[in-house]
C-alpha cells in the first residue's frame, strides 16, 4: 500500500517535471491512453486521450516559462489498481511577451495501475486565485 502511494507521488512529480522540461514524450507516458484533462473550472476546456492531452500541453504551453508545484498530496487507494488523489498546487508561466500568470489551486485526479506502472486516468484542474500580469506593464 505504501509502494502505491509513493509511486502515485513519483508519478505527480514526473508530471510536473516534464511539463516544466517540455519533455512531452515522457509526459506522455504519466497518462493513461484514455485520459480526461478537464480545466474548465480554470478557464479552459475538455480534452481526451493522452496523445491529444499532451499536444495540447504543447500547443498552449510549448514556448512558455512554467514552473509548477504540487503539495499536500491527499491519495486514497480504491483498489490494488485504482486510486484517487487531491493535489494543492501553484504555478507561474511566462509568456515570451512578458505575460505572467501565478496561480493557486487543486488536481484532482483518478489513477490506474497498468501493468507495474500508475498512470493519470483523470484529471480536474481548480483554480483558487489567480494573478495575471500584462506584457506592458512589465518594466
Amino acid at each position: 500500500m505504501h509502494d502505491d502511494i509513493e509511486a502515485i507521488k513519483q508519478l505527480k512529480a514526473r508530471y510536473f517535471r516534464t511539463m516544466d522540461t517540455k519533455d512531452w514524450p515522457a509526459m506522455r507516458q504519466v497518462f493513461c491512453d484514455d485520459v480526461v484533462m478537464d480545466s474548465t473550472a480554470s478557464g479552459g476546456s475538455v480534452i481526451t486521450g493522452a496523445d491529444n492531452c499532451v499536444s495540447f500541453l504543447q500547443s498552449v504551453i510549448g514556448d512558455v516559462l512554467t514552473v509548477h508545484h504540487g503539495h499536500m498530496p491527499e491519495i486514497e487507494l480504491t483498489s490494488p489498481t485504482t486510486a484517487n488523489g487531491i493535489w494543492a498546487m501553484e504555478d507561474m508561466l511566462r509568456w515570451p511577451d512578458g505575460r505572467e500568470l501565478h496561480g493557486f489551486g487543486h488536481y484532482t485526479e483518478t489513477y490506474a495501475k497498468i501493468g507495474n506502472h500508475w498512470r493519470i486516468r483523470t484529471l480536474v484542474l481548480t483554480r483558487l486565485r489567480l494573478d495575471m500580469t500584462s506584457a506592458q506593464n512589465k518594466a
